[in-house]
């Protein structure tokens, strides 16, 4: 596996104010934004900071969808998300968000350190999958 780009997201009660003040005072730069999520970039930073709104519906694992701030998931993009998925249940990892892809072409899994800190493994499809489908019924999924 071949890591291409990191991001860390936090939830917070106001997502567009947070990230104006990056904008405004650090120098990021939006990327991306819809209700209740913004992406924001900096050429120096070697990551990406995404705020998002607490309680939104879409956040997983659900457990931490609540939590301002410290439900963090540090997201890893990769080049190949199913190897990867495949290489972590064949290991024994536990997943803890079985493989899925979103409507904006967002395939990822969940996996949690034995600490509690997610790490999301994502990679950008183009288009989901026709006829593919999501996997994850699977006995260590949690």
């Amino acid at each position: 596996m071949r890591i291409t780009r990191s991001a860390i997201s936090l939830n917070v009660n106001d997502p567009d104010s947070s990230a104006a003040f990056l904008e405004r005072h650090l120098g990021f730069r939006r990327e991306m934004a819809a209700d209740g999520f913004v992406s924001l970039s900096h050429e120096e930073a070697g990551f990406n900071v995404v705020f998002l709104r607490v309680g939104l519906p879409t956040f997983k694992p659900r457990a931490h969808a609540e939590t301002r701030a410290a439900g963090l998931l540090i997201v890893f993009e990769v080049d190949d998300v199913d190897a990867a998925y495949d290489r972590m249940v064949s290991e024994g990892v536990p997943i803890t968000t079985a493989i899925e892809t979103e409507e904006w072409g967002e395939r990822f899994f969940q996996i949690t350190d034995p600490c509690g800190v997610v790490l999301q493994l994502v990679q950008w499809v183009s288009a989901p999958p026709a006829t593919a489908t999501d996997r994850g019924t699977g006995s260590n999924v949690r």
